[in-house]
């Protein structure tokens, strides 16, 4: 009898935290991966409202309370002309759960999952402890995942896809073009295609579409979140939604692991939802200024940096010992390597963070760079 489960023993602690870990506390931190700005105010309304009025003493339906469910199928039919039944919505403890729902549900022990590389660093994990076998995949030159590079890669063992966009860690932004091409694979090849939304808000070249738009059939299952549009990333509250037998699949999960997301949170979900949406414009405005900022600084100290056209990370490609002579100076950016092997020789910088600090840290990453060449 072994000690520990083997599909536990592949999955190694995130880069990211291990870089968190070492950084000082005075360090500039460009690692993290959350708005630094407050949860809107008519979302925390929500939740207090619900808590004075003793809303939130009691589980909600497993699958969340049914007025945020519809408040989220109200949103993709406003948003992208989509209809969703909201029983066909799970609200989950974040847009990390919702992932987890959807890769137990689906994929059989030794099956395969597709997904971007470099990529969010959850993929290859949560893939492992599904018992599946991760299968990564290069991207384009501009960071986005090439439909031809899935589609080449899929085998009688393939379970599903992943796609993400806007991406993690890249900002890369899918085409509407590839979108379709993405449902085409999953409808012809009878492979889930796993859309990972969280930050569809976040754009700013293009537009954010969707592959559950073009899906002829129902393998097509979608996770986003209220974690980066609405700087919610400590309420923990997310979503998956797909057809009805899916979502009934990935209940059986959910109903055992959590039972059902924060109530608390839940109600702070339905009223950022159905709220004002100008605290959102005003995040995307301000973080459209800070990555013109930071990939004009990058550039100025030398590094070719692909531009991202949404969420708040930039990737450049840096010199060997770049990373660490960065992290020595006290600013904090995670290796490239830490999202695959495809990431090694890049680095990502988050500027979820204010103006003041990432002109500080631009000046540190100008010196560092010239040290390391």
């Amino acid at each position: 009898m072994t000690e520990f489960a083997a599909r536990v023993e592949q999955v190694s602690i995130s880069g990211i935290r291990e870089v968190f870990e070492a950084a000082g506390e005075d360090a500039i931190n460009l690692g993290i991966g959350q708005p630094d700005f407050p949860t809107p105010a008519h979302a925390r309304r929500g939740a207090m409202e619900a808590i004075e009025a003793g809303r939130t003493d009691a589980y909600t339906s497993n699958k969340g309370t049914q007025s945020l469910r519809e408040a989220i199928a109200a949103k993709y039919d406003r948003d992208y002309g989509i209809g969703v039944d909201p029983a066909d919505i799970i609200a989950t403890s974040g847009g990390s759960e919702a992932l987890h729902l959807a890769l137990e549900a689906h994929v059989d022990p030794g099956e395969e999952v597709i997904f971007p590389d470099p990529g969010f660093v959850s993929y290859d994990a949560l893939t492992n402890i599904a018992g599946g076998t991760p299968k990564p995949v290069g991207l384009r030159d501009d960071l986005t995942l090439d439909p031809a590079t899935v589609e080449d890669a899929i085998t009688d063992e393939t379970a599903a896809f992943v796609v993400n966009s806007p991406a993690n860690p890249t900002g890369a932004v899918q085409s509407e073009a590839d979108m379709r091409e993405f449902a085409r694979i999953a409808d012809e090849h009878d492979v889930l295609c796993l859309s990972d939304e969280v930050y569809e808000r976040i754009v700013f070249e293009g537009e954010h579409h969707s592959p559950l738009k073009f899906a002829e059939t129902d393998n097509v299952v979608v996770v986003s979140a209220c974690s980066k549009t609405y700087s919610m990333t400590g309420w923990r509250l997310g979503w998956v939604l797909g057809s009805n037998r899916r979502i009934e699949r990935m209940l059986r999960v959910h109903q055992y692991a959590q039972a059902c997301a924060s109530a608390p949170a839940q109600y702070a979900a339905e009223a950022a939802l159905t709220g004002p949406q100008e605290p959102v414009e005003e995040m995307v405005s301000a973080f459209e200024e800070r990555r013109d900022l930071v990939v004009d600084g990058l550039e100025d100290a030398g590094l070719e940096v692909p531009t991202p056209s949404g969420a708040f990370y930039v990737m450049p490609k840096v010199p060997e010992g770049w990373c660490e002579e960065v992290l020595d100076r006290d600013v904090v950016v995670v290796p490239g390597d830490a999202f695959g092997a495809n990431g090694e020789g890049y680095a990502r910088l988050s500027y979820a963070t204010s103006t003041e600090e990432l002109k500080e840290a631009l000046e540190i990453i100008g010196d560092a760079t010239r040290a390391v060449r």
